[in-house]
């Protein structure tokens, strides 16, 4: 998969903030003799990333829209696993929590996904290959660096891969408006994997007919619903005073 580069001082400062995997920093001489962004380059450096000089010709080559302001950034990339790593990381557990995200396309919900699964102690994040958020700079920072400490997995049959998990032991849990069982009624305990729509479509068909169990969110207001990240984090926390319900 190919290095991701990012441009210009508050993208890169961001990315520090957020454990991205900034492999190279590429800057002009007179960034590099700026104060303030000093301050930035030394930070960079005692996190052992290379910072090497570069004409303004050569950033302006290899930017993607003209606005480097004289530093751009490359990142690695990101190393997904396999639904079968996943499996083996909850080897043994009572409990274990995976989100699947059903092409959700949207990077701001994905990282606010990864963000909650990783709070409640998920054992990953499982993702089709196609039509789909992927990891990304804005990942990073939507997630508030939880893609750095959390697996994720990318698979090309969603379906396969959450059949695959029923085979380990897990039960497959479909958030659905349409579904008949409310949330905290629905058992949500033990081995889960939370599987959440698109932010249009919701569930597809083919993974509906693979979900056991179908739930939904109690909802006395007047708004359609929670968008996709919101839900997200609610199931989780259920899943979470579930398993800790049944400890106590």
């Amino acid at each position: 998969m190919a290095s991701e580069y990012l441009e210009g001082r508050h993208a890169l400062e961001e990315a520090l903030d957020s454990g991205a995997p900034v492999q190279t920093i590429y800057a002009t001489d007179a960034l590099l003799a700026d104060k303030r962004f000093a301050r930035t380059i030394k930070r960079a450096q005692r996190m052992g990333v290379p910072v090497e000089r570069a004409s303004q010709a050569q950033l302006d080559e290899r930017s993607s829209h003209g606005a480097h302001q004289g530093v751009i950034a490359r990142l690695a990339p990101f190393s997904y696993c396999s639904v079968s790593d996943l499996a083996a990381r909850a080897q043994g557990k009572k409990n274990s929590l995976i989100v699947a995200a059903d092409h959700i396309t949207d990077a701001g919900n994905f990282g606010a996904i990864v963000r909650s699964a990783e709070v409640v102690g998920a054992d990953g994040v499982l993702i089709p290959n196609k039509r789909a958020a992927r990891v990304t700079t804005a990942t990073y920072k939507t997630s508030a660096g939880a893609v750095s400490h959390l697996p994720i997995a990318m698979e090309a049959n969603l379906a396969n891969a959450l059949n695959s998990l029923k085979a380990e032991g897990y039960w497959v849990v479909g958030a659905s408006e349409h579904a008949q069982s409310v949330l905290w009624d629905a058992p949500m305990n033990g081995r889960i994997v939370l599987v959440m729509g698109s932010e249009g479509k919701g569930l597809s068909q083919l993974t509906l007919k693979t979900c056991d169990l179908l739930v939904k969110l109690p909802q006395v207001g007047k708004v359609e619903s929670l968008n996709v990240a919101q839900a997200t984090t609610a199931l989780c926390y259920e899943w979470m005073r579930q398993c800790s319900a049944e400890k106590s």
